[in-house]
């Protein structure tokens, strides 16, 4: 019996043992499989970098990781941002067309990847934006620097730094690959002095530029460090239409200079500028920020505009400051500015240079509302395609104001002391391309001359204008939008063939005129009339029966009409198309005739007038209740006996919580 329990300890311990060598030698090969799945992704990587360029991915084609295809869209299997340890970026996203994403007023490709920030990098997967931050490893050496515009610190040792300063001058600059001008920075201890020499001989085992690799490798562990801090530091370069990066030598240093190509759906914030400007982030006053490509200095006091550098930002918002003037060389240093913001300020036209905005070639939007400009700025740049000037000072536009603006399409001029006597006929003639123009809140007292012919909406509110002459819209044959309300508009002083004809105009507000009728000779175009705060004390029969395809939204709020005003002929032409009445606050005692007639109307309001029954089949025919559209009916404010009210009388009204009787007025 003792024999036979020694035996069978025996068996166990030598079963134990090899079961343990098992283990180890599983592990071994495991550790080895996935070094080289390491060196092969690394490899493929680097040849889908260097391919970018020519279209040449046959060779990246089945790469786990980001590759470019020969059209410049991007194909990834980004486990890490798809995975459950990803964070979903707070941005304000819309889905777009075909799942491309909506951030920061950009369209981003589906597919598309960018660093909006160095320590992040964010992917636009079917109309959703996914962001993957950096996981910084921990350095060993006793000494650690955090370069700006990086988010991960760096060893700081003299001595490797000139060693590899030396093996890089071995290297001429066009023989030198992208990847060893980046190693160049991550290499800071002798054993990544010793990688570094091995990398030079097997370039095809170098990791390739990507800051992207799953949760689950950090937290195993299972990327070596000094390729975990070169993802974490090298930028991406993919993206439709982006071409390679060029390399220069910079004047004042020996080494190169990245200079990327920003374009299409890549908007990621480098962290190198261009050749001869500081490395890093822009230095910016405490009280600014910087955002993706916008610096951001709204409210923060300045007198002057600040000596910003940085080449790659396409954004300036100085808002909300004391800035009185604008030297020549103000935006030398910003000369990528596509936006540019300095409304709320107390610019002044005499402390503008001649030359303040020559040097902004790509400037498409400028903003300088609320200041004390008397004229517009001279010498503004051709590519303008906005130009807000609202809430000024300005006296005079003459032919030359705007002559060189031909790409503008939209113009703001209100709140400003314009008329026709110190507007030029000719100031607008050069403005091929413009379609929305406001000059509200000015002193004039006739509709603009010489507006262009590809003006879409124009918008004269709050003028002093008295009459619309049968020239006005001669040329104007695609406007679509006219807004005259707050004006002394009388209905006699509307020439008959002053608009009569337009093909496309489609919305007219004449709110607050002084009209007693609704106008005769409308557009025949016409979806769309707002006649709300008039006099208006009668609708003339057949005024709508020339429109086609006939009116759709007819307000009449706030004005004079009575049962006498209304009548079968009134809505003559706009039975059939008619979706929303308002006749609400007017002298109504009944339920205006034709209203059963209207088979399209959704939107009904005749509240607040002086309404005392209503009649079976007013609003609706019993015998067609079926075909009604009626949804809204507003009825309070009357003087109606709700308990009198016939059960037929709102049958064709699918849904009665859509109907407002309460509160009534008693007598």
């Amino acid at each position: 019996m003792k024999h036979a329990v020694l035996f069978c300890l025996i068996l166990l311990i030598i079963f134990q043992t090899d079961c343990e060598q098992r283990e180890q030698g599983t592990g071994k090969q495991r550790r080895r499989i996935h070094q080289r799945r390491l060196r092969k992704s690394s490899s493929l990587h680097h040849r889908a970098n260097r391919q970018l360029g020519n279209q040449q991915t046959a060779a990246a084609a089945k790469a786990p990781l980001p590759t470019t295809n020969s059209d410049y869209s991007v194909e990834e299997n980004l486990e890490s941002l798809l995975s459950p340890l990803g964070v979903e970026s707070s941005y304000n996203v819309l889905p777009g067309k075909k799942g491309h994403c909506f951030v920061k007023g950009m369209i981003m490709y589906n597919k598309a990847i960018w660093s909006p920030e160095p320590c992040s990098t964010c992917l636009c997967s079917n109309g959703r934006v996914l962001c993957d931050e950096t996981v910084c490893h921990p350095k060993t050496c006793p000494y650690t620097i955090k370069p700006e515009g990086e988010c991960c610190p760096i060893c700081s040792d003299a001595e490797q730094r000139e060693s590899i300063d030396m093996l890089h001058k071995q290297v001429k600059p066009p023989q030198m690959e992208m990847e060893q001008i980046v190693i160049k920075e991550a290499l800071q201890s002798e054993e990544e002095e010793e990688d570094m020499k091995e990398h030079m001989e097997h370039k095809n085992e170098t990791s390739g530029p990507t800051t992207l690799h799953s949760d689950e490798e950090r937290v195993e562990g299972k990327l070596r460090p000094e390729e975990e801090r070169r993802s974490a530091r090298q930028p991406l370069y993919h993206g439709r239409g982006e071409e390679e990066d060029d390399y220069e030598e910079s004047e004042g240093e020996g080494e190169k200079e990245e200079e990327d190509a920003i374009r299409g759906d890549v908007f990621r914030m480098s962290p190198r500028l261009m050749p001869g400007t500081p490395r890093g982030r822009p230095r910016l006053p405490g009280s600014c920020a910087l955002s993706y490509k916008t610096i951001s200095c709204i409210h923060a006091a300045f007198t002057q505009i600040p000596p910003i550098t940085a080449p790659e930002v396409t954004s300036l918002e100085l808002a909300g400051n004391s800035i009185s003037s604008i030297p020549d060389e103000a935006f030398n240093g910003l000369p990528n500015l596509e936006r540019l913001d300095l409304s709320r300020n107390n610019i002044t036209s005499s402390g503008i240079g001649p030359k303040a905005f020559k040097v902004l070639k790509k400037l498409m939007r400028l903003n300088m509302d609320g200041n004390n400009l008397v004229h517009i700025p001279s010498e503004l740049p051709s590519t303008l395609e906005e130009l807000k000037i609202n809430d000024n000072n300005l006296q005079a536009i003459d032919e030359e104001s705007l002559s060189d603006l031909n790409q503008l399409v939209t113009l703001e001029l209100e709140g400003n002391n314009l008329s026709e006597i110190n507007v030029n006929p000719l100031a607008f003639k050069s403005l091929k391309s413009l379609s929305y123009l406001r000059l509200g809140k000015n002193k004039f007292r006739i509709i603009p001359q010489g507006l262009p012919a590809s003006i879409e909406e124009l918008y004269l509110e709050n003028n002093q204008i008295e009459e619309i002459t049968e020239i006005c819209f001669n040329h104007t044959r695609k406007i679509n939008m006219i807004v005259l309300r707050y004006n002394k508009i009388e209905e006699s002083r509307i020439a008959p063939l002053a608009w009569i004809n337009q093909e496309n105009l489609e919305s007219i507000d004449l709110s607050y005129n002084k009209l007693y009728h609704v106008p005769s000779y409308l557009p025949k175009s016409l979806l769309h009339l707002v006649l709300i705060g008039n006099q208006i004390e009668r609708i003339p029969g057949y005024v709508f029966g020339h429109m086609e395809p006939g009116l759709e939204y007819l307000y009449l709020s706030f004005n004079r009409l009575s049962d006498d005003g209304v009548d079968l002929v009134s809505f003559y032409g706009a039975y059939h198309s008619l979706r929303e009445l308002f006749l609400d606050h007017n002298d109504l005692k009944s339920i205006p005739p034709g209203i059963q007639e209207m088979k399209a109307l959704h939107f009904l309001r005749l509240n607040n007038n002086k309404i005392r029954n209503i009649l079976p089949e007013q609003i609706c025919n019993v015998e067609e209740d079926e075909d009604s559209a009626l949804e809204h009916l507003h009825l309070e404010n009357n003087y109606i006996k709700t308990r009198e009210i016939s059960p037929y009388a709102f049958s064709c009204i699918r849904l009665y919580s859509s109907i407002v009787l309460k509160p009534q007025k008693i007598k």
